[in-house]
Parts: C-alpha cells; sequence; structure tokens
C-alpha cells in the first residue's frame, strides 16, 4: 500500500507501518544506533536513546545533524551531556543568524540519513515480509546489519579503513 494512500484515507485497507531512526556516520553512512518504533510514533522521543547508544558503543561525535522533528531541550540537553558544555541555544540561533550559509552547509548532513534509507531500500527492497511485528522488526534490523556490514567492506577498500573487531567472547 502507498503512504499516500494511508495518509489521506483512500483505501480501507491500511497496514502496519513500522518506523526506523538511525543515526548514521557523515563519511561511511555506517548505521551506529538503530530505533524500531511504530510507524505513527513521533521522532522526538528516540533521539536520545540513539543519541546515548551511539556515544556507548564508542563512536566519537564531533556534531550532530537532526531533522527540526528532533529539536527540543531533552534532546537538546542528551547531546551536550555527550560533548562540551555551552549555552546552546542562544550560541545555535546567533550562528543561524549571522552564518546562515554555513549553518545550512551543517544542517544538510542531516540528508546523509536519507541516503542511508535509500542505500537500505535499494539494496533490500522497500517492504518487509514478515507477517507477524517481530519477525517485521528482526527482519529491518537485520536489514541495517547487512547494511553495515557492506559498508565496512566498502570502507576497508575505498578509505583504506582496518577495522578492529572484537575477541572471541567465553
Amino acid at each position: 500500500m502507498r503512504w499516500l494512500d494511508v495518509k489521506y484515507g483512500t483505501k480501507e485497507d491500511r497496514r502496519q507501518w513500522l518506523k526506523l531512526h538511525l543515526m548514521v556516520g557523515v563519511k561511511t553512512n555506517i548505521v551506529t544506533s538503530v530505533e524500531v518504533s511504530d510507524g505513527y510514533a513521533h521522532d522526538y522521543p528516540s533521539y536520545k536513546g540513539l543519541v546515548d547508544r551511539t556515544a556507548d558503543s564508542g563512536f566519537k561525535m564531533k556534531e550532530v545533524s537532526a531533522d527540526k522533528g528532533y529539536l527540543g531541550a531533552s534532546n537538546m540537553l542528551a547531546t551536550l551531556q555527550r560533548g562540551p558544555k555551552s549555552e546552546l541555544w542562544s550560541r545555535m540561533y546567533h550562528f543561524y543568524a549571522l552564518n546562515r550559509a554555513e549553518f545550512l552547509q551543517h544542517y544538510h548532513k542531516r540528508s546523509n540519513v536519507e541516503t542511508t534509507f535509500h542505500m537500505i531500500k535499494s539494496k533490500f527492497g522497500q517492504r518487509l515480509r514478515s507477517r507477524t511485528l517481530t519477525a517485521q522488526i528482526n527482519e529491518a534490523l537485520c536489514m541495517v546489519l547487512c547494511h553495515n556490514l557492506c559498508v565496512v567492506i566498502q570502507s576497508m577498500h575505498e578509505l583504506n579503513i582496518t577495522p578492529e573487531f572484537c575477541g572471541e567472547v567465553a
């Protein structure tokens, strides 16, 4: 079913949508954190978990770019807790007002996540084939895992990156 049909109610047969929330690396498009939610859930609550899991897994976040749907005091605080302390809101507004072109250059880095979604959908298709909710969530997470494996292999060849994998777990 097309999203347009669901959004404007032209079809009676509505399907259950799932939404993936991703945090991705800028250079490699590797998924550093993922969360699955109901298709109609708001984006805002998932942000803190994405930032926390990314920071806890060892990725260094120099800057975080996100859509306006994630903008709010608690999410800004979550970002500040993982980086240098500052008067973030005031600095962001002044930076936007005085350096709009540079601000938009940083802001549009968020489109990397759209590229990542396109990469995943191009490789694995746009639809989930599993019937149950649990299986659909697992299928979506497996797509992200496979995408990350592809990205690691590509980065090894194109960016001369040597991955360090954990040793055997007893």
